[in-house]
């Protein structure tokens, strides 16, 4: 199987985990597409550095051979399904309540401590 059609598997995975598994809806989402818009800014910068001098290479037989800022168009396909899959478990878990055990106590007003305490009269 080339990197093409793992990339394809991947985005359509990630779509049906959104809408039909998770049923997140994030592709619906006006929000989704502007957070989506800045990861994809970001990513063509990078992706672009590492194809562009170089450092990360393709074997042209593995891909489409389409390029965007140097980068071959699977990895931006593979970057969206990474984000969407990711930002997809982040809003379900977050609607069923799943939070860290190791996150900080909740804020309370301060207490007097029995030390500081005036006695009655005193």
């Amino acid at each position: 199987m080339t990197y093409s059609w793992t990339v394809v598997l991947g985005v359509a995975g990630a779509a049906t985990l959104d809408l039909a598994v998770l049923r997140t809806m994030l592709l619906r989402r006006k929000a989704f597409w502007t957070a989506y818009a800045i990861v994809l800014f970001f990513q063509l910068i990078v992706n672009g550095l590492l194809t562009g001098l170089r450092i990360v290479r393709y074997d042209a037989s593995t891909i489409i051979g389409w390029r965007l800022a140097y980068a071959p168009i699977e990895d931006l396909l593979f970057g969206f399904a990474m984000v969407l899959m990711t930002l997809s478990l982040w809003v379900w878990l977050g609607r069923h309540g799943v939070q860290s055990r190791n996150r900080a106590a909740p804020a309370v007003p301060p207490t007097r401590d029995a030390a500081t305490r005036r006695a009655p009269g005193g």
